[in-house]
């Protein structure tokens, strides 16, 4: 399968879904990362652009697509939603992965909803979390025991952000490990990544 994972900024995606685009990779499928910011609020764009560069060749992906928008100006548009969607006319994704919408940072709203619209002929999509989203409720849940340490050590190489938690004393690290326990006790494993559909349709052969 050809997996695309679309994060608002750099990081969004290791934390929300990283876990389990290790497996698909691991696995043999062809993974696609799309950042739509330059994190530049978040810290150095160049800087966090290497480091996402890291990240995805770490992963597994194949290849990044950057929309370069300026970090907390996003905003759902028909420019977007047109980029998005020809990303995604590219990639051909039969499963694709989004920032949740009830979110208390405007550039994952923006992009969760431009992505709902781009994303209207994808077979499955998939909301993930991140540490400012909102009531989340997850019904799809994937074990990542075997890869927890990978997802670690996939969130270290954002080494800019591992301390920008806002949290006096918490690491994004301890952050990542945290709702990791959270989602598996859930998910009735130890370690899991939660995850909301829009859709996921089912072929039974």
């Amino acid at each position: 399968m050809n997996v695309l994972a679309i994060g608002a900024h750099p990081d969004d995606i290791e934390f929300g879904c990283g876990g389990t685009l290790l497996q698909y990779a691991g696995a043999g499928h062809t993974v696609y990362l799309c950042i739509a910011t330059d994190g530049s609020f978040g810290g150095d764009p160049q800087v966090r652009l290497s480091e996402q560069k890291e990240a995805a060749k770490f992963l597994g992906a194949k290849e990044v697509f950057w929309g370069m928008y300026r970090d907390t100006e996003l905003v759902d548009s028909r420019e977007l939603i047109h980029k998005i969607d020809g990303i995604i006319q590219q990639v051909n994704p039969q499963i694709v992965f989004l920032n949740y919408k009830d979110d208390i940072h405007q550039d994952h709203r923006a992009l969760s909803e431009a992505g709902i619209s781009a994303t209207r002929y994808v077979p499955e999509v998939l909301f993930y979390e991140v540490p400012s989203t909102q009531h989340f409720e997850p019904d799809i849940f994937v074990d990542i025991q075997s890869v927890l340490d990978k997802k670690l050590k996939l969130l270290k190489l954002h080494a800019s952000q591992v301390d920008r938690t806002k949290v006096q004393n918490l690491t994004i690290l301890e952050s990542v490990q945290s709702c990791a326990n959270f989602r598996g006790y859930q998910g009735r494993v130890r370690y899991a990544e939660g995850f909301k559909a829009l859709r996921v349709l089912r072929e039974i052969a």
